[in-house]
């Protein structure tokens, strides 16, 4: 049972890399620090679009508009880390009887 709930706390931190991964590479393409046409670029903003877009875009629509500034990212980390602990403060526990 213990190797389930280490499966899922590394998935969740897995996923929480992703997203940081997928807005540094959007902040690096808004400043025109990596070029898209690069196949390698784009293959890489192209999978860590498709990867973190289904998740984002709810949170998209409740949160109000920024300006320039999307905050879906970190609002969903704060959400997964949340998730983590409470899985690790009640699910880990009741596992262990």
């Amino acid at each position: 049972m213990f190797s389930i709930a280490y499966m899922i706390n590394l998935l969740i931190q897995l996923y929480i890399w992703v997203l940081i991964a997928s807005a540094v590479l959007s902040w690096l393409v808004a400043f025109n620090v990596v070029n898209t046409r690069n196949r390698f670029v784009y293959t890489v903003g192209d999978v860590l679009h498709r990867l973190t877009e289904p998740a984002l875009r709810p949170i998209r629509r409740i949160l109000p508009n920024f300006g320039g500034i999307d905050l879906s990212p970190v609002a969903l980390i704060l959400l997964l880390v949340f998730i983590q602990k409470l899985f690790n403060e009640y699910a880990v526990p009741a596992m262990m009887m």
